[in-house]
């Protein structure tokens, strides 16, 4: 950032990475991963070109600025959609943005400023992380860095309930990072897990789900329920549902991605 200052230039770019066109906020987490490496979570971009399939519906459930949801789009072709929801106006703004600029892609892009909850209508908070500011910022939080945004704008339902007022006949595949809401999202998506047996990406984060009142025994006792086992989402090894197991692969403050396969 110093250099550029040095020579006039901001923060924020345009720029193609990967072949794909981004507006991007270098002071951003994610925004200067996607500027200096071509995608964000390398892994989970590989995982989602691995089981996402022409013609598939995937939902983008924590979309943020879009960096997989773009990734997605190319993966499902011209025949397939990508259902992008984030909650929060700043990164919502952001992920609208980077869509309508790649108008190629952009047809095949729905885009909700949408929070899913276990039942439709429940109260959403007023602030949630979507911002991972890089420098200058204090307010933060102590562990993951992030900063809280508005959710101006957003409405409130569950998987469920979106999928049959939209009339989708089947959800291919999931990208779910919610930051410790998704069992909340699990819950209130039982009857589409049923019905579509989705491959799900997903993070584990213990420390978050404490932070909104679930656990991660919680989690795994939904995935169990549902008949879903876990995976490494880079070797495709199984990975135990035993919380205790799962807890001595994953420090405190971080949170690991997988790949939650039905059974």
């Amino acid at each position: 950032m110093l250099a550029r200052r040095v020579v006039g230039l901001g923060s924020r770019v345009s720029t193609i990475r990967d072949g794909l066109r981004w507006e991007l906020d270098l002071q951003e987490g994610i925004d200067l991963a996607i500027y200096l490496f071509g995608m964000f979570e390398r892994e989970t971009v590989m995982a989602c070109r691995r089981w996402i399939k022409p013609g598939d519906v995937v939902f983008d459930i924590g979309a943020n600025v879009g960096a997989h949801t773009l990734q997605c789009a190319r993966s499902v072709g011209a025949t397939g959609r990508v259902m992008a929801f984030e909650p929060t106006q700043y990164a919502f703004t952001k992920l609208v943005r980077n869509v309508a600029c790649n108008p190629e892609l952009e047809e095949r892009v729905v885009a909700e400023q949408v929070m899913f909850g276990e039942k439709p209508g429940e109260r959403i908070p007023s602030l949630l992380y979507s911002s991972w500011p890089l420098m200058g910022h204090t307010q933060v939080h102590d562990k993951h860095c992030g900063q809280l945004m508005g959710t101006e704008g957003a409405q409130s339902t569950s998987l469920d309930s979106y999928v049959e007022r939209t009339g989708i006949k089947r959800v291919g595949f999931i990208k779910l990072d919610v930051d410790g809401h998704e069992c909340a999202v699990l819950r209130g998506g039982s009857t589409t897990l049923k019905r579509d047996r989705p491959v799900m990406v997903m993070e584990l984060a213990p420390y978050v789900l404490g932070e909104t009142g679930t656990s991660l025994e919680d989690l795994c006792a939904i995935l169990s329920c549902q008949e879903y086992r876990l995976a490494d989402m880079t070797t495709g090894h199984h990975l135990s549902l035993d919380p205790r197991e799962l807890k001595q692969m994953i420090p405190d403050g971080c949170g690991v991605n997988v790949l939650a396969l039905p059974i």
